[in-house]
């Protein structure tokens, strides 16, 4: 699913180029209430690199510094490569921020945090993203950023509550 998600954005992309994307911002939210401690759920998120072990989009993830900036390159499934840049990283409050530097995502400006909160029976992860769309109309750009956190989120639910048990 994800390898078609990302295959289309870049043939959409490509396709679309020459119209243009929208300079506005778009904000996409998505949360999952997991069945584990906050401090369970952020050993799950909070280790920059450790996307690999919980996006089914992500076969690697590779750490390097540059001018004292940590960055990761995301080798995804199925081909294609995203570089992010980490932003700010506060364990206190359970929550890091990152851009896109390059990939194939219709995506520009896009700036995003994931977090943990305690919820109700546990956790509630929270990923959240602003950016505006580039190539493709704001809505399929839109479409592209909610489906990738909710696979994500769905996919850190379920090892979090196999792991509870």
């Amino acid at each position: 699913m994800f390898r078609k998600i990302i295959f289309t954005a870049i043939l959409a992309s490509a396709a679309s180029f020459a119209s243009g994307g929208s300079a506005h911002a778009i904000d996409v939210e998505k949360h999952v209430p997991v069945a584990a401690a906050p401090s369970a759920a952020w050993r799950a998120i909070g280790d920059f690199c450790g996307i690999a072990q919980w996006h089914p989009a992500v076969a690697k993830c590779e750490l390097s510094r540059r001018d004292g900036i940590t960055y990761r390159t995301l080798s995804l499934n199925g081909g294609g490569t995203l570089v992010e840049k980490l932003l700010s990283w506060d364990a206190a409050h359970r929550r890091y921020s990152y851009g896109i530097v390059d990939g194939p995502l219709p995506v520009a400006g896009y700036r995003s945090t994931i977090s943990v909160r305690r919820g109700a029976h546990g956790a509630i992860i929270t990923w959240g993203g602003t950016f505006s769309a580039k190539g493709v109309p704001d809505d399929k750009a839109k479409a592209v950023i909610a489906e990738i956190y909710t696979g994500g989120l769905d996919s850190l639910a379920g090892k979090l509550t196999v792991s509870r048990r």
